[in-house]
């Protein structure tokens, strides 16, 4: 009994081991990271307090003489 015990112990180790398929989960996370960042990024940029303080700093910048 013990020794089949430990067959299976030895055998589910040797699965916990292998690592095929790990690099296809990491870049499916990171591809999923990265979608998710540009949607974060696109809405703030988007938003209209971005689009305010974009408008301000270029009006500033054009309607401002140097003195």
């Amino acid at each position: 009994m013990s020794y089949s015990l430990r067959g299976y112990a030895a055998k589910k180790a040797e699965k916990l081991r292998d690592d095929s398929g790990m690099s296809t989960i990491e870049y499916a996370f990171g591809s999923l990271a990265a979608a998710a960042l540009a949607g974060v990024l696109y809405l703030v940029v988007n938003g209209s307090g971005v689009s305010s303080a974009i408008e301000d700093v270029i009006t500033d910048a054009l309607t401002n003489t140097p003195t």
